[in-house]
C-alpha cells in the first residue's frame, strides 16, 4: 500500500498545504494510506483531513514516518544536516546551483533518499503540471500597490500578513487607495504567463491602468525607456540567459514616473537579474527595499508571495497536482520518472 505522510510546514509565514481533504479522500479511496501532520498555522484545519478519514501525526514527526512513506511538503526542511532517508515531495530549489540547495542533496546522498521536486513534475512536453504562479502574480501586484500607497502618504510599505480570502484583501487595498485623487498605471511584463495572469488580475480589480508585455514587446532585448513612464512595473520573469535588463542601475536617477518595482520573479542573486538594482530578496515584516530616495524607489521582492493567500493558492496547486498524486503508487512512469532523473543526474555531482 502506497503510504503518503503530509508533513506540517516549518517555514514561518507559511500556511499552504500541497493536498486538500477532499483530494486526501480521493488517494485514501483508491487504496492509499494518507497521514497528515497536526498543524497549528495550516490554512485548511486538521479535523477536515480526519474527516476525510486521514491519519495523524504530531507535527514534525516526519523523520520517524515508516521507511516506505513518500513525505509530501512545500517548502524547505529544516536546515540541520541530517541524512534524508525517505522519498521526498516538495520544492527543493536545488537543482540550479544554490548554495542551500547543494546542502540539501548532500542530505539525500547520504541518507540515500530520493527527492521528486514539484518545479521539475512535467509532462510529456516538459511542462510543469502544478504552479503557485497565479496566486504569486496576484499576492505581488497586491503588495506592489499597497507599496505605492504607502509611498503617496509619505511612508514605506509596512510589514504584510496572511488574508483570510481574496475578498480581505481586495476590501484592504480599496481602504489603502480611498484617499486617493486616482490610480496608479501599472506594467505588468509577462502578461500571458500564469505569473503575469495573476497580476493582471488584481490590477483590473482594483481598477488600474494596466499596460501587459510579453515576448513580442521584449524581443528586441532593449533598452526599455517606457518603463519609467508607469508608476508601478511588474516584473513575471524568471531571470535565465538572454533575459533583457528591464531597470538598470543608471535609471535610477533618470527623470521617472517610475517609483514601485513588483519582482514576483524574485532572482536578486541572479547573474541575469532583469532588474539589477537591488540585491536581496525581501520579507513579510519589511516588504520592500528603497533603493533611491529622491524620487522614491521601492522594491518588493517576497519569495513566498502565494502564502499571503493561503486557502486559495492551496486549493488551486491541489487541485492541478492531484492528478499526478493519483500516480504516485507508480513511481516508474510518468511525471515522477522524469523527476527522478533529474534528480539522479543532479545527486551525482554530490561529494559521498
Amino acid at each position: 500500500m502506497t503510504h503518503l505522510w503530509v508533513r506540517a510546514e516549518q517555514r514561518a509565514n507559511e500556511a499552504r498545504v500541497g493536498i486538500t481533504p477532499g483530494g486526501a479522500a480521493a488517494l485514501i479511496a483508491r487504496g492509499f494510506a494518507v497521514t497528515v501532520e497536526q498543524s497549528a498555522a495550516r490554512a485548511i484545519a486538521t479535523e477536515d483531513y480526519v474527516a476525510a478519514g486521514c491519519k495523524i501525526a504530531p507535527e514534525g514527526a516526519w523523520p520517524e514516518a515508516p521507511a516506505d512513506a513518500i513525505i509530501f511538503g512545500l517548502k524547505e526542511l529544516p536546515d540541520d544536516g541530517t541524512p534524508l532517508h525517505h522519498r521526498h515531495v516538495m520544492f527543493g530549489h536545488a537543482f540550479k546551483g544554490q548554495h542551500r540547495g547543494r546542502r540539501l542533496l548532500a542530505r539525500f546522498r547520504k541518507g540515500g533518499g530520493v527527492l521528486y521536486d514539484l518545479e521539475y513534475l512535467v509532462d510529456e512536453a516538459g511542462r510543469r503540471v502544478a504552479a503557485f504562479g497565479y496566486w504569486a502574480g496576484y499576492a505581488g501586484a497586491a503588495v506592489s500597490l499597497m507599496a505605492w500607497a504607502a509611498q503617496r502618504g509619505g511612508g514605506v510599505c509596512p510589514a504584510v500578513a496572511a488574508f483570510g480570502g481574496r475578498g480581505a484583501l481586495l476590501g484592504d487595498l480599496a481602504a489603502r487607495l480611498a484617499p486617493m485623487p486616482a490610480r496608479p498605471s501599472a506594467l505588468v511584463v509577462g502578461a500571458l504567463g500564469r505569473v503575469g495572469t495573476g497580476a493582471s488580475d488584481l490590477c483590473a480589480a482594483m481598477g488600474l491602468r494596466v499596460t501587459g508585455w510579453d515576448m513580442a514587446e521584449t524581443a528586441h532585448g532593449g533598452p526599455f525607456p517606457e518603463i519609467l513612464g508607469h508608476d508601478i512595473l511588474i516584473n513575471c520573469i524568471l531571470a535565465r540567459p538572454g533575459t533583457p535588463v528591464f531597470v538598470p542601475p543608471e535609471a535610477l536617477a533618470a527623470p521617472r514616473r517610475l517609483t514601485v518595482i513588483g519582482d514576483v520573479a524574485c532572482d536578486p542573486d541572479s547573474d541575469y537579474n532583469p532588474v539589477p538594482v537591488y540585491a536581496r530578496a525581501t520579507t513579510w515584516a519589511a516588504p520592500v527595499i528603497r533603493v533611491h530616495e529622491a524620487p522614491p524607489l521601492d522594491v518588493m521582492a517576497i519569495d513566498n508571495l502565494p502564502a499571503l493567500l493561503p486557502r486559495e493558492s492551496s486549493e488551486d496547486f491541489a487541485a492541478q497536482l492531484l492528478p499526478s498524486l493519483m500516480t504516485i503508487d507508480a513511481l516508474q512512469g510518468g511525471v515522477w520518472v522524469r523527476a527522478r532523473a533529474v534528480f539522479d543526474a543532479q545527486i551525482k555531482e554530490v561529494a559521498a
